[in-house]
């Protein structure tokens, strides 16, 4: 990061997370990138429409330049958690094209004002609400990359897919029974430690 600008970074951080939510969904069907993995619901393309409006709003809305696309499921009359999931008229091709509009978009808003210019979260407290450019590239890197390590767990529990980006998953160079073992392993070591706690309540 530059002492003169920081946005060239953060925005790059910005974009590798973006790219990490949507290879997520590579070679998956319908079903699979839609269906609930976790008691509370979180799927695959859930999360995409949830950064949709994520960025829509922190890169449109606090720094009034307002996204020039509907976003209904960022209304904050919106049913909750309607941006957490994909009706079956939402297709895929609609969620992941908007949201490649909304990066475009909060790029443009990164490139026209500096990293000092100011805005506002008017759902955030008060005393906080007024924010800048930089401030809100740091938010947004932080939550697009806790929602892209929320699509590596879901994406490995539907078909066993991991690593960290197509063609470089920085995982060892080892087969399935290596990580049948090694899973194994984890699992005995955890019942050991967790003797010491006695038998399980209930």
């Amino acid at each position: 990061m530059t002492a003169t600008d920081p946005r060239p970074e953060l925005l790059r951080y910005l974009r590798g997370a973006r790219e990490a939510v949507l290879w997520k969904l590579d070679g998956l069907s319908e079903y699979d990138v839609r269906r609930p993995v976790t008691p509370t619901g979180t799927n695959l393309l859930g999360l995409v429409k949830h950064l949709v409006a994520v960025e829509s709003d922190y890169l449109g809305t606090v720094f009034g330049r307002p996204f020039g696309e509907p976003v209904p499921w960022a209304d904050p009359d919106a049913e909750p958690n309607t941006d957490m999931w994909a009706t079956p008229d939402e297709s895929r091709e609609y969620i992941v094209g908007l949201y490649r509009r909304v990066w475009a978009h909060g790029d443009a808003t990164v490139a026209e004002l500096g990293a000092d210019a100011v805005g506002r979260v008017p759902w955030w407290p008060q005393d906080r609400a007024e924010v800048t450019v930089r401030l809100v590239l740091v938010h947004l890197i932080a939550e697009t990359d806790r929602h892209a390590g929320h699509a590596d767990i879901l994406r490995e529990l539907i078909d066993g897919a991991a690593g960290l980006a197509a063609g470089g998953d920085n995982l060892p160079a080892v087969d399935r029974a290596w990580w049948e073992g090694y899973r194994d392993r984890l699992e005995r070591a955890a019942r050991e430690a967790g003797a010491a706690d006695g038998p399980p309540l209930g």
